[in-house]
């Protein structure tokens, strides 16, 4: 149970180190805007915060197999579909390949592209998970996590906040990172559920 503990912990992790990383790039580059700048510049080849961004980016993805791996387990002991978790494997894809080639490298893009599918993480949770209510305050946080990444494909409307780049890009990141927190929250409570019951029924026998 620890150790599938630790792995839940994971999850929370991420979005801690990847806005961490974020930060301490924009303020290693010095004059770059959050607000006007994709994320992905802060790796750009040859700026000085490159190998910091890239390291950040590798950190997040090695966590997020653990957080799969860990969400598994879960979900094979409460009897749910995997899923939805396994969907977060495409993050891992498409963060550590963002961070292995930076820009300009043409395969940033197309390593970058398998995180459009995380959006369908929380989307079809919606129909596999909770059914019995396992999961405390599910329909709240879910929608809100997919209402929020569902923002950040205004970065593919060009006309839309023309000048805030940086914002629309961002609405994604902080849409996973909401439903990671809330994955690793929820899924180590009902970790600790199913562990009361299995000592419960132990004790009968």
């Amino acid at each position: 149970m620890m150790n599938t503990k630790y792995l839940l912990y994971a999850g929370s992790s991420i979005p801690i180190i990847f806005w961490l990383t974020t930060i301490i790039c924009g303020f290693i580059q010095g004059d770059y805007n959050h607000f006007t700048r994709m994320v992905s510049e802060l790796g750009t080849i040859g700026t000085k915060s490159q190998y910091v961004f890239t390291t950040g980016l590798v950190l997040c993805s090695a966590l997020s197999i653990a957080f799969v791996l860990g969400l598994n387990r879960v979900c094979k002991e409460s009897g749910i579909s995997a899923i939805p978790a396994i969907v977060i494997l495409s993050f891992s894809v498409s963060i550590a390949g963002a961070g292995i080639f930076p820009l300009p490298l043409r395969l940033h893009l197309y390593m970058g592209m398998p995180s459009i599918l995380l959006i369908f993480s929380p989307l079809v949770s919606l129909f596999l998970w909770n059914r019995k209510g396992q999961l405390s305050n599910f329909y709240l946080m879910t929608i809100l996590s997919l209402l929020i990444m569902s923002l950040g494909f205004l970065a593919f409307m060009p006309d839309v906040l023309n000048s805030s780049i940086g914002i629309k890009q961002r609405f994604f990141h902080i849409g996973w990172s909401v439903w990671f927190f809330y994955l690793s929250y929820s899924f180590t409570r009902l970790l600790e559920k199913e562990s009361v019951k299995d000592n419960k029924y132990a004790h009968r026998y």
